[in-house]
């Protein structure tokens, strides 16, 4: 193949040379006989240049094939027109060489049309118009190919572009390809989103991006979208909670009726009658109503038509009803929604409230921070308070009465009937209000008028003054700190009066902790154990002898069983509660003051006439009248007068009190003790048991 194009290509030039000698030798001659010529050259452009010798002449042959786009200007052959390489690609013209003897030649000359990007692409339709149903499947094909396809007359490669001209249609239909200008739907349609959109289709004959010149072809094609059936009824009155508002929430229905009452009219619903819509509102299909749960009792019934509800007997029993009533659309059931009615039942409501006053004057301050109260005119220290009252209760208080204020948003009023602002009044005037009040079960309303007039602040006279927020916090503060010292004045009395208790204690641990832990048992027995008994066994045995180096102690009155406890009390216990005294006997100077002086038993067998500071105290029964001593008798006599008994008996209970702190506060340094018999016809006995030093032991303290 190689080889004869070579030998084509060698015999066509050996041709073009023997024509050029044969021409030059004729006279005539051409510098390239197959020139290229460029479409949409403009008319006169230069083809070749024919060389003529003398006495030869050179004219266009009239029978050439294409003489008509060719001339001769001198030696110049030129096109006549424009050439188009879409019509002609090759033009032929035959050149006639005569002399003057009358010889003649021909010249040929092949022209060869180069083709240029002259043309655009051309759309069969600059305009579509395509109707497209809601509910059509994505991925469908909406426009075919064979109708958007473009053709160039350059027989170039065709490149498509999409656009979207609408907004918020974008994404929603696309071509197949760079090549393939087919549409199809990419993203599901949304009636309610847009209703018709417009799209652009470009037709390019260069890649998008190039830096070639670019022929382009447009066409347009609008597409309506139809609207389907898609979405389920929608009661009314509902929220939408997306941004596209596709999805609409409705709120439950509610409604009264009174026990044992039968009403023939609609019942009255919250927030309104039962409805429902299509939301496809184009095509506004017909629904249908029905009670579906919730009325076991077959009290209500609901029309299927309207949706009024309406009850087909009494309601004998209090408590709530929560019906289920449903829409659906009588061309599809598939498309249905389900509402829950509530149905209060409640007793019957003869009076509707009111108030008893039709008008209400207050009076509020400019600049006040929101919240802040109106007070009532003329007595700015008093807020205003609207009350409603019912004839339906013995008291006339309604508790199910809500206020609310119907007409301004600078106020609101709370559930008790206090009317506060609710924004910052700016400036000084007179603001007529309407509060309701309204029973929240049997929903009856009343309503008052409230003038309130809006004053300067440097109006308020010193009688009259108004404490805002501000002043109540300065004063909380204020009793928050009295509060505070008042507490650290108790807590240091406090301290001050059971310090001594508390020592107690304390030593007491530590004594323990010293002695090793040691409790002696007969602490835990009985302390009110008979005392005559320990009497007798303390005479039986004898006094105990003071030993050397007793410490001296002020004796205490004891029971006989703390004496036994003293007696079989380890030394080193007893050691170590002295050195612990000894320790904090500077502490203790008052209340070692108080029991310096000697306790001497008041109940002794032996009467003693020495006036020694014994005192005896007999009752009337055990006294010899004979005796003719200093005895003083307590009289069993309850005539001496109650306050006399009472005075008495509160004496001996603080002296009981003093006595068993006494004793708690001396348990474990005791250092003598008085006892005597009950009995006077005992020999009377007195012990005294000394508590000494652990140093201060000799042999003899062994016999002890």
């Amino acid at each position: 193949m190689a080889l004869s194009h070579w030998l084509l290509t060698s015999v066509l030039f050996l041709l073009s040379f023997i024509t050029q000698v044969s021409a030059q030798q004729q006279g005539c001659s051409v510098n390239n006989s197959k020139p290229s010529v460029y479409e949409n050259n403009p008319p006169g452009y230069v083809v070749t240049t024919i060389h003529v010798e003398s006495d030869f002449t050179v004219m266009v042959d009239s029978t050439s094939p294409d003489v008509s786009f060719f001339t001769l200007q001198g030696s110049e052959l030129q096109l006549t027109q424009s050439v188009d390489y879409e019509k002609d690609t090759v033009l032929l013209v035959y050149l006639i060489c005569q002399s003057t003897a009358g010889q003649s030649n021909y010249l040929e000359i092949v022209v060869t049309i180069l083709n240029m990007n002259d043309n655009s692409p051309v759309f069969k339709q600059t305009n579509l118009t395509k109707v497209v149903p809601e509910d059509t499947k994505v991925n469908a094909t909406i426009v075919a190919r064979e109708d958007l396809s473009a053709s160039d007359a350059d027989l170039d490669t065709i490149f498509y572009e999409l656009t979207t001209i609408v907004q918020g249609s974008d994404g929603y239909f696309a071509i197949k390809g760079v090549n393939n200008p087919e549409i199809y739907l990419q993203k599901a349609l949304d009636y309610d989103k847009f209703k018709l959109t417009k799209l652009v289709l470009y037709a390019m004959d260069r890649p998008v991006g190039s830096t070639d010149t670019t022929n382009t072809a447009t066409t347009t094609i609008n597409v309506f979208i139809e609207q389907a059936d898609t979405k389920s009824p929608w009661f009314l009155p509902c929220t939408f909670i997306n941004t596209d508002n596709s999805i609409c929430i409705s709120s439950p229905y509610t409604g009264r009726v009174n026990i044992f009452e039968i009403l023939i009219e609609p019942l009255i619903l919250e927030p309104g009658p039962i409805y429902a819509v299509d939301p496809d509102y184009t095509l506004n299909e017909k629904i249908v109503y029905s009670i579906v749960g919730g009325d076991t009792d077959k009290i209500f019934s609901v029309d299927a038509d309207t949706g009024n509800l309406t009850m087909n007997k009494a309601a004998t029993s209090p408590g709530s009803y929560l019906l289920q009533v449903m829409a659906t659309q009588v061309n599809n059931i598939q498309k249905y929604s389900i509402v829950s009615v509530e149905i209060k039942v409640i007793s019957k409501s003869d009076y509707p409230p009111y108030f008893e006053s039709r008008i209400h004057n207050g009076t509020v301050f400019v600049g006040l921070a929101p919240r802040s109260f109106v007070f009532q005119a003329g007595d700015p220290s008093s807020p205003l308070i609207i009350t409603a009252v019912d004839d339906d209760f013995l008291n006339k208080v309604n508790p199910n009465i809500k206020y609310y204020i119907k007409n301004s948003t600078d106020f609101i009023a709370t559930k008790d009937g206090l009317i506060l602002t609710n924004v910052m009044l700016q400036s000084p005037g007179t603001i007529t209000i309407e509060a309701v009040g309204k029973d929240m079960v049997s929903l009856q309303e009343a309503s008052t008028v409230i003038v309130v007039e809006v004053v300067l602040a440097a109006a308020v006279t010193s009688s009259g003054k108004i404490y805002t927020a501000q002043d109540m916090a300065i004063l909380g503060g204020t009793l928050a700190a009295l509060l505070l010292i008042a507490l650290v004045f108790l807590g240091v009395m406090i301290f001050k009066w059971y310090r001594k208790p508390v020592k107690y204690l304390i030593r007491k641990k530590v004594s323990s902790e010293i002695s090793g832990g040691y409790q002696n048992q007969s602490y835990t027995q009985d302390e009110h154990l008979d005392v005559s008994t320990k009497q007798h066994e303390t005479s039986e045995n004898g006094s105990v002898q003071p030993m050397t180096h007793v410490l001296e102690q002020p004796a205490l009155s004891l029971s006989s069983s703390n004496a036994e406890e003293i007696d079989n009390l380890p030394r080193a216990s007893v050691a170590s509660t002295i050195i612990f005294d000894q320790e904090e006997k500077e502490e203790e100077v008052e209340e070692e003051t108080e029991h310096e002086k000697e306790v001497k038993s008041i109940l002794k067998t032996d009467r003693h006439v020495a006036d020694d500071g014994y005192k005896a105290v007999w009752f009337k029964s055990d006294v010899d009248p004979d005796a003719g001593e200093r005895v003083e008798v307590i009289e069993d006599n309850a005539a001496d007068g109650d306050d006399d008994s009472d005075q008495d008996l509160q004496k001996n209970e603080e002296e009981e009190e003093e006595e068993e702190d006494c004793d708690t506060d001396d348990h474990h340094r005791v250092l003598g003790v008085s006892f005597a018999s009950e009995s006077s016809s005992l020999p009377a006995a007195e012990v005294t048991v000394n508590m000494f030093h652990t140093d201060a032991v000799t042999e003899d303290d062994s016999d002890i």
